[in-house]
């Protein structure tokens, strides 16, 4: 792998881009603060989906510092901790897991009460 310059608008985006001498594949690594933007809580110092929840503040591994943090905590966000970077930290949004257990539920009962069928209050 070898270093690709950026542009002047991916610099905002992309913390570094490395392309494959072989096969000319590019692999883009993003800055942390969009970690903050996507759909399922992730590690804000590492990008990991497989974080768990946290009942109160542990005494022992650190707390993230940072202003999009402190905004998740005021928002309302959950505690929670990353296993591999050792951090905690706030999200309001649903874990990866969380998200797809839902989903899995939704569409058992969509299968049980399928939209056009009949309802049997006639």
């Amino acid at each position: 792998m070898r270093r690709v310059h950026r542009t002047f608008f991916e610099r905002f985006s992309y913390m570094a881009i490395y392309a494959c001498k072989e096969c000319q594949n590019e692999e883009f690594f993003p800055r942390r603060y969009k970690f903050h933007f996507g759909p399922h809580a992730r590690c804000p110092r590492c990008g990991t989906y497989r974080i768990s929840k946290l009942k109160e503040k542990d005494g022992i591994d650190p707390m993230y510092v940072g202003f999009l943090n402190f905004l998740e905590h005021i928002a309302g966000g959950r505690l929670f901790h990353c296993k591999f970077c050792r951090c905690q930290f706030y999200d309001r949004r649903r874990t990866q897991a969380e998200a797809a257990a839902a989903a899995e539920a939704a569409g058992k009962e969509e299968i049980t009460n399928p939209p056009g069928a009949a309802s049997s209050d006639a």
